[in-house]
């Protein structure tokens, strides 16, 4: 007698990070079944700058969604993507690669840059008009504008520039879209106030080379050698972790999405970008139907973990000692006390949000470890409260959610909780959050659901 295994239904999702690349199969439930992810080392560009191994990416996951068709215990219905942003794949007609796949670290050369700028308005102008600070290739749509002027003959090859999620969705589709989260995030392409893309791209002739925008929720098909699966667009990693939150809540809230970064998201604050805003990291999205969402950035992930290696050399601990301590509101109440700061940052820039910064650390005038940390956590969350005021504005929202890494730092949660009185502050995790929003996205019923 045999019988027949009884197939789990599945999502997958191909989550690409710019360190880690995973992928996903989720239950009905949304709950993770099934997990696996590699690395791929940079290669060097034709500038000798490291750039990503696109040709391993594609054959990496077309492979792994191949052999994830063959398991025994899964049936694929639908597939999604989700990647970092500020990435563009740059292709011929047919879709193959023509340029590097740039990373978003290499340097723009500087007169190329003042020369765009020049012609477009000046700096702060066109910054505020594309809710993009200028960052070089941060700003993902000037990749084009490199290649342009800094390139010609490979900006002559190139017939379609799709952002990182919509080629990944292409790879597996053969469609070429375009997505209104990719197009938003800090990439100088669109501009908010005439929510089109701005004058430079129809300028320069490079709006020719963006395929169509589709909703962040259309469905497509993969190809029949690829099962004909259900297959969404791809999202930017960051929009897609705010959905599970949006599909969870009723009520207005923040998500403060902690890590290198601590990104506070507001989706439910459409006012327009101002000059110092812009200046203190402030920018916006455009949400999954093309609103702007207003958010703001703090590099604290970064500037902990130097100041927690100096800590640990100046009083010879080892690692993560940090996170045996916990918050001591007695040690507290001292370091708030005191009348000038006292460390040195390597990173933030206090001066931004009228807060002074130390001159140098003196690692020496602290009793000890822990009056360290308490001082340095006191200052960084002076930072993220003023980072988060930009976001708030005047509107009622009474909860803060807190995610990522820092949910997990006693010291940071409790003092943001006395900082800000009269918000609820929740640490909560969706894991995987980039990716289960992705699945959200592709089981959207796309005649029912309404994009907010």
């Amino acid at each position: 007698m045999s019988f027949n295994m009884v197939k789990t239904p599945v999502t997958a999702v191909f989550d690409i990070g710019k360190t880690n690349k995973k992928f996903f199969l989720f239950d009905e439930d949304l709950k993770e079944v099934y997990q696996s992810y590699t690395r791929f080392e940079p290669i060097p560009d034709e500038d000798g700058f490291p750039s990503i191994p696109i040709h391993s990416l594609r054959e990496w996951m077309l492979e792994t969604f191949r052999e994830a068709l063959t398991f025994p215990e899964f049936e694929i219905i639908k597939l999604n993507f989700s990647g970092h942003g500020a990435t563009f794949v740059h292709t011929d007609e047919f879709g193959e690669p023509v340029t590097h796949t740039y990373d978003y670290l290499k340097p723009f050369p500087e007169p190329l840059l003042n020369q765009f700028y020049e012609k477009y308005g000046g700096r702060e102008a066109f910054s505020k008009q594309t809710a993009s600070p200028p960052l070089g290739m941060l700003n993902s749509g000037l990749q084009l504008y490199f290649l342009k002027y800094a390139k010609p003959e490979m900006f002559q090859k190139i017939k379609f520039s799709m952002h990182l999620p919509q080629y990944l969705s292409f790879l597996f589709t053969g469609q070429m879209v375009s997505d209104f989260t990719s197009i938003g995030c800090h990439t100088g392409l669109w501009d908010f106030e005439k929510r089109d893309y701005h004058d430079w791209v129809k300028k320069e002739g490079v709006d020719n080379l963006f395929p169509p925008i589709k909703p962040s929720n259309e469905v497509l098909s993969t190809k029949p050698e690829l099962g004909s699966v259900s297959c969404g667009v791809g999202v930017h990693d960051s929009s897609g972790a705010l959905l599970p939150y949006l599909n969870a809540e009723k009520d207005p809230f923040i998500l403060l999405s902690t890590g290198t970064w601590a990104i506070s998201i507001n989706p439910f604050n459409q006012l327009p970008l101002t000059e110092k805003e812009l200046k203190q990291d402030c920018l916006q999205f455009l949400s999954i139907s093309g609103n702007p969402i207003k958010i703001s950035r703090l590099f604290i992930g970064e500037e902990h973990k130097y100041q927690i290696d100096q800590m640990y050399i100046h009083w010879d601990l080892p690692l993560e000692t940090y996170k045996k301590l916990k918050f001591d509101p007695v040690i507290f109440e001292k370091v708030a006390k005191q009348p000038t700061k006292r460390i040195r940052f390597k990173f933030l820039k206090p001066k931004e949000f009228g807060i002074e910064m130390a001159t140098k650390t003196d690692w020496s005038s602290f009793s000890d470890f822990t009056e360290a940390y308490h001082t340095l956590i006191h200052e960084i969350s002076d930072l993220q409260v003023a980072s988060l005021s930009l976001v708030l504005a005047d509107l009622k929202i009474d909860r803060i959610f807190v995610d990522g890494g820092f949910n997990a730092n006693e010291l940071f949660v409790e003092m943001l909780r006395i900082k800000i009185p009269g918000k609820e502050i929740i640490t909560s995790d969706f894991p995987n959050g980039s990716a289960m929003g992705a699945a959200i996205l592709v089981n959207m019923e796309t005649n029912t659901y309404s994009l907010s």
